[in-house]
């Protein structure tokens, strides 16, 4: 249910809050008007408001079309309170996992008088916890999911579908004050729905520590444009009826569900319908049909919906409460606002007769009844049994000698309905085991998709299996001579070109949100990533055909080997420049096979622009200097270290199909700076020719000096990114260029190594 949105007030509303002596003083007219200019009367505050906030909105407010950096800023060092020495890893090595788990487990079942467990069991309140934490991931752009702790924060915090999300997360409390530095907030939301789910009797599949928090809101993540919560679906697809249609990279239907409206699509009762929003919507992150009924199932075999009162008289949510409330919102004045008074969803009830034990009473609901859409209290559309006896009711959260009827969603209603969905749950229906062990390794792969590879994992119960969504990579051989390779790749006959730009197509398709992808692995000799367009086939299949037999002859990885020939590239291009700075390598990079791919997943990581490569797929309703943005954040890269890398690949010649766009250079090759030199010069005109491109002449002669898109003038135009490329344009930055350049070069790389860290 969607809930009024309240904000705080105070009895002089619009006034300054800051307290101001009120004193009678002379002014002269002159001096009156001089302070009436400059703000200081008129009830005006002298202190400035939003700081630097203030300051962003207001560029926005005034040029709504201004090219944001915001996205490549976040996250800075500045605002992590553990400080830039901080190493999660080793914090970990001091955690006692055994006496943690045994904490949680306690935890089930101590029940807290200000806010109680239901049953006296937090299984279920702690199952959510943990599932709209990690739900939120999406295979589009790998953003969201559990992996930073970022439900603590907003928009996540306050979404109406994490209504009481807020008292799960506090009574973690006094466990994280225990515990301290040891474990992340993000790891221990994710664990506490593993360990509900062990308490309450199900086999887990296993658990793995390592995500690290993050400490301010992750703005970067796009969760849909509408403006009002739960705003009707039809605002994020072109045609609701067909799901495939939703808007990328979203997954969920609505702004501020996880996944689909349990009333049904837009509230309405339909669930054949919202099974295909169902399929749409759990494919987006990465789940099959078998995965989706699973976790449906399962998700709703323990713990209840809540709904029993008003919702439209709670609180505001935490991010709009006043600072009494500290941090929690919702507040609920219905009679105590808890147990049996709960409003959350505002749909009421249980799934199950035995909601806080594992088992598969979710099946024999569903199949063994007749079910009519009925209203909840709170006036929300939910299923209950037409007919039912007593004794299969749940009972009471409160007061157990009393049975209420169970409930099922629109959702649930089309694991009955779907014909695909209501096989595989018949299925799990006459095998308890088999969906007990499904859906332990559904919740594990829910839970843990977007920590990327197993490198990434630790703990005592990380399960030994290698599983195709972690993306395995066999470790490569790391003791061979680094130079003999080089030094045949020199004598290859590879172009600097072909050799920086198949290094850079292979380690471009990194994403930091998920660390999925990059150049570990050489998968872009695999498909789907040798046929994409970006990656040009034709030329990546004759340098893999140069460099496969090196790989050979030497015993070692193609992936090493790939990299290794970009790093010459650049060396000669540095060497060209009458300059002489290493480009680091490490070796160690392993080959993965087809068998070790899952193609369908990786096709939502192809790039469709590269700004870095002056390349796009096609014409976006996002802006491409926007485009590139995206691609830049993914990657962890600076905005400093982009502006180094468009620059250098500029003045190297490795466009996209060889365009000569940005190409500000007459020595093509020679990593000098002279793309920042050009686009500086004030001898330049810049005039638009066709949509989208440009050309530069000379202000005198008129003469056609180069071409250029939105994405090479954006660097001198946007005030920010030119104040970059003014440090690399002066003459005593040649040498910073390249050094510069080198090191943004070896981040990429490296971005995959996490066998480094």
């Amino acid at each position: 249910m969607e809930n009024d949105k309240h904000s705080a007030s105070s009895d002089d509303a619009g006034k300054c809050p800051h307290q101001h002596e009120e004193k009678a003083s002379p002014i002269s007219e002159e001096n009156n008007e001089h302070m009436q200019n400059n703000g200081l009367l008129a009830g005006k505050c002298p202190v400035m408001h939003g700081g630097n906030t203030s300051t962003k909105a207001n560029v926005m407010s005034w040029w709504p079309n201004a090219l944001n950096l915001d996205i490549l800023h976040q996250h800075d060092t500045k605002t992590n309170p553990l400080g830039e020495d901080f190493d999660y890893h080793e914090e970990l090595k001091k955690l006692d996992i055994d006496a943690l788990k045994k904490d949680m487990h306690a935890l089930m079942t101590d029940s807290q008088d200000w806010w109680p467990a239901d049953w006296g069991h937090y299984g279920g309140l702690m199952i959510r916890l943990s599932w709209h934490s990690a739900g939120s991931y999406r295979i589009s752009d790998g953003r969201g999911g559990g992996g930073s702790g970022n439900q603590r924060f907003a928009p996540l915090n306050s979404w109406p579908d994490n209504v009481s999300l807020d008292k799960a997360r506090r009574l973690l409390w006094p466990i994280k004050k225990k515990y301290g530095n040891k474990v992340s907030w993000a790891d221990l939301i994710v664990l506490a729905g593993t360990i509900a789910y062990e308490d309450m009797g199900l086999k887990t599949y296993g658990f793995a520590f390592g995500r690290k928090d993050i400490w301010s809101p992750e703005t970067d993540t796009y969760w849909g444009a509408e403006k009002e919560w739960l705003a009707p679906s039809d605002e994020r697809y072109e045609n609701v009826d067909k799901p495939s249609t939703m808007e990328n990279p979203l997954a969920a239907v609505q702004m501020g569900l996880i996944y689909v409206n349990p009333e049904g699509v837009n509230g309405k009762q339909d669930p054949l319908k919202t099974a295909a929003q169902i399929r749409e919507t759990f494919a987006r992150m990465a789940m099959n049909d078998e995965e989706t009924v699973a976790l449906t199932a399962g998700g709703h075999t323990v713990g209840k919906t809540h709904g029993n009162g008003d919702a439209s008289i709670l609180g505001p949510e935490p991010e709009a409460a006043g600072v009494e409330e500290q941090g929690l919102g919702w507040s609920n004045p219905t009679k105590s606002g808890k147990g049996r008074y709960t409003v959350t969803s505002g749909l009421e009830g249980a799934w199950t007769t035995n909601p806080t034990k594992w088992d598969g009473g979710f099946f024999e609901m569903l199949f063994n009844h007749e079910w009519e859409p009925r209203k909840s209290p709170a006036g929300a559309w939910q299923w209950e049994p037409v007919n039912i006896k007593e004794e299969d009711k749940p009972i009471d959260v409160e007061d157990f000698s009393i049975r209420h009827n169970p409930m099922m969603t629109d959702a649930d209603m089309a694991m009955k309905v779907d014909p695909i969905y209501k096989e595989i749950s018949l299925k799990f229906m006459n095998d308890q085991e088999y969906f007990s062990e499904t859906f332990a390794r559904a919740w594990f792969k829910l839970t843990h998709r977007d920590m990327g590879p197993k490198a990434n994992y630790f703990g005592t119960d990380v399960p030994q299996e290698d599983l195709i969504w972690q993306d395995p990579i066999p470790k490569g051989k790391a003791d061979y001579d680094v130079t003999a390779v080089k030094t045949k790749i020199y004598a290859s006959g590879l172009t600097i070109p072909e050799m920086v730009n198949t290094a850079w197509d292979s380690a471009r398709t990194y994403r930091g949100s998920d660390m999925r992808g990059g150049a570990n692995g050489a998968r872009i000799r695999l498909a789907p990533q040798k046929d994409w367009e970006g990656n040009e086939p034709k030329r990546l299949a004759h340098v893999l055909s140069v460099l496969e037999p090196i790989a050979a002859d030497f015993g070692i990885s193609i992936a090493d080997t790939i990299v290794l020939a970009g790093n010459v590239g650049i060396e000669k291009a540095i060497k060209a420049a009458g300059l002489d700075i290493p480009v680091p390598f490490t070796p160690g990079r392993g080959d993965a096979t087809d068998e070790m791919t899952d193609a369908d997943s990786f096709e939502p990581l192809e790039p469709l622009a590269d700004g870095y490569r002056n390349w796009s797929k096609k014409e976006y309703v996002v802006s491409p200097e926007e485009l590139m943005l995206d691609r830049t954040q993914l990657m962890g890269l600076t905005a400093p270290e982009m502006t180094a890398l468009v620059g250098g690949m500029r003045v190297m010649g490795t466009n996209y199909d060889n365009t000569k766009h940005g190409v500000f250079t007459d020595n093509i090759g020679a990593l000098t700076n002279d793309f920042f030199v050009n686009l500086t010069d004030m001898g330049n005109t810049w005039r638009p020719t066709e949509k989208g491109l440009y050309e530069i002449r000379d202000r005198k002669t008129g003469t056609v000096k180069w071409t250029a898109t939105r994405m090479d003038l954006v660097f001198g135009s946007n005030s920010i990114l030119r104040s970059y490329s003014e440090v690399y344009a002066q003459d005593d930055s040649k040498e910073k260029f390249a050094s510069d350049f080198v090191k943004a070069w070896a981040k990429i790389m490296n971005n995959d190594r996490f066998d480094l860290n």
